[in-house]
């Protein structure tokens, strides 16, 4: 799989789930609607993420220094196979987040021992087409939508310590985006409006 390794790619837990839907949210109309098939409004989006099973499946993100999603990938895990849905914020595409998405999305389902990964998307979905395609994905095309097929190989030793490995990465990069967040804010608290300096005691 080719993937952007400066970006980092972390799994996110249930208590992430506010974070994910302010980014589902954050999509435009039409973004919607390539990411989903249908145009969805504010509350079946809130629905959708509200149905997302953490213990069952997996869900990645890249994130930017507030620690908020630049990208989100959800892989959905069936009994042989695996789906994957990414998005991506349309600021910050053709920046390689998607692919590293999916290479850390394609890691995963080979650990959990799925044969098959697979993507659903409109065909006019040029981004994900290409995407899918540098991938490596097989993709058949019908009536205006497309799915993209890959067949995984079996986990081994290197599959398992690349996961960990990247988790670790990415935790350690969110913990420092956590301190440096909470320090510039802490900095802007004690700023003096209009001024940018520390407001000194009287």
């Amino acid at each position: 799989m080719i993937a952007n390794e400066s970006i980092l790619v972390r799994q996110l837990s249930s208590l992430e789930r506010p974070a994910l839907e302010r980014h589902i949210l954050a999509l435009g109309e039409e973004d919607r609607r390539l990411r989903f098939g249908i145009a969805l409004g504010d509350a079946a989006l809130r629905a959708y993420v509200g149905r997302i099973d953490f213990a069952r499946d997996a869900v990645f993100g890249v994130l930017d220094d507030e620690l908020a999603l630049l990208g989100a990938a959800h892989l959905a895990r069936e009994s042989a196979s695996a789906e994957l849905g990414v998005s991506v914020l349309a600021g910050q595409r053709g920046r390689g987040i998607g692919g590293a998405l999916l290479a850390r999305a394609h890691l995963h389902a080979r650990n959990w021992g799925v044969r098959t990964l697979f993507m659903h998307c409109l065909r006019e979905n040029g981004a994900m087409m290409h995407l899918a395609r540098k991938q490596g994905m097989d993709i058949a095309s019908e009536a205006g939508e497309a799915d993209a097929r890959l067949t995984l190989p079996p986990a081994d030793a290197a599959t398992h310590f690349g996961a960990v490995f990247a988790q670790r990465v990415a935790l350690f990069d969110h913990a420092l985006k956590a301190q440096l967040r909470n320090a510039r804010r802490l900095a802007g608290a004690f700023a003096t409006p209009g001024t940018g300096s520390p407001a000194r005691e009287k």
